[in-house]
């Protein structure tokens, strides 16, 4: 049977909920293309033309005829619901099986194999799952229409969002039967990256590409260094535009401060982040029904998110490529004449997108770290146990187990919850891999600092980075937003800024293993921890951090004001009891900079303060230590209490940084069992990495 363009239509129709919609350019021959294959398509189309509705519709019409179900790979499943509910809205069975819905599993895997089931979305993570291999990939994949891979540009690690596990959708594709469909898309591919995913995606490949030109966006930058500034600009600017919106940041941290400080000047605005959770729907509802003015997203607010009345974008700070900043402000405009693509340019957003680029591969020292301690075990180690052998953070051990595990072959593979050596050596090509595409992100990061400091020109750039057709490009007549910002408003911003205070939570429990030289394991008795504490900032951050940093390195003394910042901490926190007295951590690099801040403070709020703790040998500093278990062997046996120095009642202790917070868990212990009362901690700066 061939393709019916009637069928199809009338499936968009319902899709869609508009009786009258047609197909945009090139939609409905994409879909005859597949209907009528076997084919391998790859569609490059702009944010919003509408590729699931092809895959959906294809999809829908090959069940009509009698062929097997689809499988559609993308890494946005969980900002897939209005697509799966246009999908639902076309009588097209789709499932999902994730890690979310282990309870649902044994029921899709039953519909699998009756047949009940038309399109099967799952990440690519899902394909390093036995479970998944064996139970669902041996029923599905003789009897499979198609395989649409989403994101396709993800598979190009010439891409500017390149994802590790997608790298195994090359191997999967290359043993496909060659009767079967294969729709690649993706709004974001350069020349580079279409080559590249020519070569990866298999012969005769057709290419189907739309224009990039989004006339209904009128771009600016607007360079705001200081925080304050941007804080300024968004609490004034914000509110006058027509429609609600996206404000893009580069961290979670900055999120959740925009959305704070924006909700105290009254906007209606949510953070939205990948630690926002099950709440994910509801502010995703609430922005598409215009209920909130703007979320203060990261980018896990990204691909597959579809508001076509967003009236702007904003970005807090310059994401690390054109290519990604293409994507993410053209969310905005979709469906309606004109919208705002603004963005505000500060200092701190290189040295974020720096720590992003040098932390996207292991370095040779932490593989052979790795690999050393997993020799000394050929059993193999868990990841908490291969902590104790490694000077590395979780974050880089999983990172580079993860991406050891996806060469081919591999040197290591995980067995249950132990990973162990193969008798595969990595190959040279793995690090000359993650060199290249070092150098490509640092080329990237510098043509967007380029556009930053265009004047104009704005889209005929990015689509000139994306070697589409700049032809015939004009800039819209939407005037442009203010660049300036009231002092008033800075002054609040500032102000904000430096009001902002953080909780110090007590551990609970002694590092596995314990701590041999303190003869401690197990539970923290709640009598032998230190009570919640507070830290006055983030190191280095807007507000206090710089001036922490600065008292530290530069100054050799904290400040007077850090002295009043911190007595007014305190006297807003007013702790139960309250403190009867004040040390602080010892310290034999720096002898004399936390006891000098402590005297001060303590005299700030008319306690007496002594010294009861002292450091027994040099160590190297915490911020040394990668993990949790290094940072706690490092204090172990460090410091000790002075004989009969220790005083009775509860007690506040001084630091300038925490980290892991063993430093202050051991001098909290040490207190406690020496005859103190309650321990509350007040730190300077919070220097934790998360």
């Amino acid at each position: 049977m061939s393709f019916d363009h009637n069928s199809a239509l009338q499936l968009l129709r319902v899709g869609t909920g508009n009786r009258h919609a047609v197909f945009r350019e090139g939609q409905d021959d994409a879909i005859r293309q597949i209907v009528d294959g076997p084919v391998r398509l790859l569609l490059v189309q702009r944010t919003g033309w509408g590729k699931s509705f092809v895959y959906f519709i294809g999809t829908k019409l090959l069940r009509q005829q009698g062929h097997g179900p689809a499988l559609l790979v993308s890494p946005l499943l969980s900002l897939m619901r209005n697509q799966l509910k246009a999908a639902e809205a076309m009588g097209v069975q789709a499932v999902t099986i994730n890690s979310d819905n282990q309870d649902d599993w044994e029921d899709i895997e039953s519909r699998i194999k009756r047949d009940e089931v038309d399109i099967l979305l799952i990440s690519p993570e899902r394909f390093s799952n036995h479970r998944f291999q064996s139970t669902v990939m041996g029923t599905i994949a003789t009897r499979a229409s198609m395989l649409v891979v989403d994101e396709a540009h993800c598979i190009s690690d010439w891409g500017h969002d390149f994802r590790p596990h997608y790298r195994m959708l090359t191997r999967i594709i290359s043993g496909l039967p060659q009767n079967i469909r294969l729709l690649a898309t993706t709004a974001t591919a350069n020349r580079r990256v279409m080559e590249d995913l020519e070569q990866q995606l298999g012969p005769d490949l057709i290419v189907s590409q739309g224009p990039l030109h989004r006339p209904s966006l009128a771009l600016q930058t607007i360079r705001l260094p200081g925080q304050a500034e941007r804080l300024a600009w968004l609490a004034e600017h914000l509110d006058a535009v027509n429609g609600s919106g996206i404000v893009y940041t580069l961290t979670v941290r900055d999120a959740v401060r925009v959305a704070d400080w924006l909700q105290s000047q009254g906007l209606r605005v949510e953070a939205y982040t990948g630690q926002t959770g099950d709440r994910r729907p509801e502010l995703e509802d609430a922005l598409l029904r215009n209920e909130l003015k703007a979320l203060i997203a990261t980018t896990a607010l990204g691909m597959g998110f579809d508001k076509p009345d967003l009236a702007f974008v904003v970005h807090y700070q310059a994401p690390g490529s054109v290519v990604a900043y293409y994507q993410q402000v053209g969310r905005a405009g979709r469906g309606i004449d004109k919208a705002h693509g603004v963005l505000l340019s500060g200092t701190e957003e290189t040295e974020i997108s720096e720590f992003f680029i040098e932390s996207a591969f292991p370095t040779r020292d932490e593989v052979a770290q790795v690999i050393a301690a997993l020799k000394e075990e050929p059993d193999g180690l868990s990841v908490p146990k291969l902590m104790g052998y490694v000077n590395l953070s979780r974050g880089r051990v999983d990172k580079a187990l993860l991406l050891l595990s996806l060469e081919s072959p591999a040197p290591v593979v995980k067995d249950g919850r132990v990973w162990q050596l193969t008798a595969t050596d990595l190959s040279e090509g793995f690090w000359e891999r993650a060199e290249r595409l070092t150098t490509l992100r640092r080329e990237e990061l510098a043509q967007m600092q380029e556009y930053v400091g265009l004047a104009d020109g704005h889209m005929e750039y990015l689509i000139d980075a994306l070697d589409g057709d700049t032809t015939g490009i004009d800039e819209g007549d939407l005037p442009l937003l203010p660049t300036t910002v009231r002092e008033e408003l800075v002054i609040a911003a500032t102000e904000f800024l430096n009001r902002t205070t953080l909780p110090i939570e007590p551990r609970k429990q002694w590092v596995t293993g314990g701590l041999h030289k303190y003869n401690v394991k197990g539970k923290i008795a709640a009598t032998e921890r230190f009570e919640e504490g507070r830290a006055l900032c983030y190191w280095g951050d807007a507000g206090w951090g710089r001036r922490v940093k600065q008292g530290k390195y530069q100054d050799e003394r904290f400040s007077d004001e850090l002295v009043k910042a911190c007595a007014c901490m305190f006297n807003n926190w007013t702790p139960e009891p309250m403190p009867e007295w004040v040390t602080c951590v010892p310290s034999l690099r720096r002898p004399g900079l936390v006891p000098d801040f402590a005297r001060r403070l303590a005299d700030a709020l008319l306690l007496p303060f002594h010294i009861v703790l002292e450091r027994t040998d040099e160590r190297p500093e915490q911020k040394e230590m990668q993990n949790s278990v290094q940072q706690a062997r490092n204090v172990d046996g460090a410091i000790r209490a002075c004989n009969g120095m220790v005083q009775a009642g509860p007690v506040l202790l001084v630091d300038d940084m925490v980290d892991s917070r063993w430093t202050l868990t051991v001098c909290g212990w040490l207190l406690r069992t020496n005859g103190a009362g309650p321990v509350y901690p007040l730190v300077l700066a919070d220097a934790s990495r998360g």
